[in-house]
């Protein structure tokens, strides 16, 4: 299926050219940067500009704690393994928007005095990285990016790093691991990335929408990237809408947008006219939200304040006569082929909730499985040394919260 998007401050408008890139006001975010380096940072505060892929977290303080670091030896990532259901928004932009992506993440190295940027895409996705491969012959070649070294004082590395291509490749330390040439097992924290990350050194790993908006946000200011969100909110998100409506889609819109107007306005209404039934928020490794929900702006802090999380912006809209049950086991039955093994909790976690699950679906489970459903989401979470086993615990708890009722339906006893 193709998405089109719809397209609000042209973070994802401009194609794979670099003149053409150049000639349409791109860049400048680049040579404001070079201008005056010491007030990126500072910018990037005064935006309110958050991680887009995931956690939410505020973008300058990960960018100021591998400035502080005196290692001559740093790091950029820019985490573009996008492999979760429901999430398409990094592909597009990797694909149709690359420059603007490399921008970002130039500006980031600038900042940070970093003298490798490495652009860390999943394999499955070929048109990406053949759109960023020849994106990235095109920076190398061109006079922005000497002048960049001439700032670093020495040679900057510009690559493409494939992932392993599987879900835990994305997070962050396992990043840092599939970068050294090994197996994408997560890492303890501490140490933090900013510490020690790849090969021992300072690292800064952001998402590839983060990187995308920073080159807007240093072209037209932080008072402008403010001005774009509703009420208390900043900017713009990319929200990835699928499931059932009638257009499904990327949509990018200001921050703070209510579920209401993306799945009615923008997604066009239910398919088939049924009605709204529920939605997962941010993929499938987080709470679901119901018809009651429907007036919520669609934004960090407004989320968190629901029990929700914003994620990734990936919205998976359920409608009347959808099984939930059976919606969750499809989605824990992904993590559990997700997981690394690394962590027993994880492994045999992720396997037990899956076959509870399946268990309750097919008919045949008991009021006893239910019950070992609720203690493996009390007992699971933060027992693995990554979010993976987080998130099939709280999609599984958030379900039962919402439609215990559902559960009870398919036990046979």
């Amino acid at each position: 299926m193709t998405f089109e998007p719809v397209l609000l401050t042209a973070k994802t408008r401009i194609g794979a050219d670099l003149n053409q890139w150049l000639s349409e006001h791109g860049g400048l975010g680049l040579k404001n940067a070079l201008k005056d380096p010491d007030s990126i940072i500072n910018i990037i505060e005064n935006s309110d500009l958050r991680g887009m892929g995931g956690a939410g977290f505020p973008t300058y303080r990960k960018w100021k704690a591998v400035a502080d670091q005196i290692n001559e030896e740093k790091y950029i990532l820019c985490n573009g393994n996008e492999d979760e259901p429901g999430t398409f928004k990094d592909r597009y932009l990797l694909k149709e928007t690359p420059h603007q992506i490399i921008e970002g993440a130039l500006i980031a190295a600038i900042a940070t005095n970093a003298n490798h940027v490495y652009l860390y895409i999943n394999p499955h996705q070929a048109d990406a990285i053949e759109s960023m491969s020849k994106a990235v012959e095109q920076w190398i070649k061109n006079p922005l990016f000497t002048e960049i070294e001439s700032y670093l004082k020495r040679p900057l590395e510009l690559k493409i790093v494939k992932s392993s291509g599987r879900y835990i490749g994305g997070e962050e330390t396992a990043v840092i691991s599939t970068v050294e040439g090994g197996f994408p097992f997560p890492r303890q924290k501490p140490p933090y990335p900013f510490e020690s990350g790849v090969h021992g050194m300072p690292t800064l790993i952001n998402n590839v929408e983060t990187f995308a908006t920073v080159t807007h946000i240093l072209k037209n200011g932080a008072k402008w990237y403010n001005e774009l969100g509703i009420g208390n909110a900043s900017g713009t998100k990319l929200f990835s809408l699928s499931g059932d409506v009638l257009k499904p889609g990327l949509y990018e819109l200001p921050m703070g947008t209510t579920l209401r107007e993306l799945v009615f306005n923008y997604g066009g209404g239910m398919l088939s006219s049924s009605p709204f039934k529920a939605v997962f928020t941010g993929g499938p490794s987080n709470t679901l939200l119901t018809n009651e929900d429907l007036d919520v702006c669609m934004d960090f802090d407004s989320l968190k304040a629901k029990g929700s999380s914003l994620g990734t912006g990936a919205m998976i809209v359920i409608s009347e006569g959808t099984s939930i049950v059976r919606k969750v086991a499809e989605y824990v039955d992904f993590f559990a082929a997700g997981s690394c093994g690394q962590c027993t909790s994880c492994k045999t976690g992720t396997y037990q909730l899956s076959r509870l699950l399946r268990r309750i679906d097919t008919g045949s489970g008991l009021q006893t499985d239910l019950h070992a459903l609720e203690s493996l989401c009390t007992l699971l979470p933060r027992s693995g040394r990554c979010a993976l086993i987080d998130g099939a615990a709280t999609v599984v708890s958030s379900s039962l919260q919402q439609f215990k009722e559902e559960y009870q339906g398919q036990l046979i006893d």
